[in-house]
């Protein structure tokens, strides 16, 4: 099982994750993705799916139009783990491949 990060290690994995911020509300991060329109926040949404489902991780997320707003956390550890900031880091790369605007 995963275990939670560390203060030191959180702290660290955020300063990596520029956009991602620790939730005011649990153990979690969260993120705000814009598009351009639906089509890329889709097209989004389906590649971090099927990389979420090779990790055996999954978001929790909601999209309306061109906004995905997605917040990580692993429920198994009860918090933030490293499984998190990987799934984060590859949102980020996929991101950056479609063109998304900073939120």
């Amino acid at each position: 099982m995963a275990e939670k990060l560390t203060e030191q290690e959180r702290s660290e994995a955020l300063a990596e994750l520029p956009g991602w911020s620790q939730s005011s509300t649990r153990d979690a991060i969260e993120r705000t993705f814009t598009f351009k329109n639906f089509n890329e926040a889709f097209g989004f949404m389906t590649r971090v799916a099927l990389v979420a489902e090779k990790m055996d991780h999954h978001p929790e997320w909601s999209n309306v139009y061109k906004t995905v707003e997605v917040t990580l956390s692993t429920h198994d550890a009860g918090g933030l783990t490293e499984l998190d900031v990987k799934l984060a880091k590859a949102m980020e790369r996929i991101a950056g491949q479609i063109g998304v605007k900073n939120s």
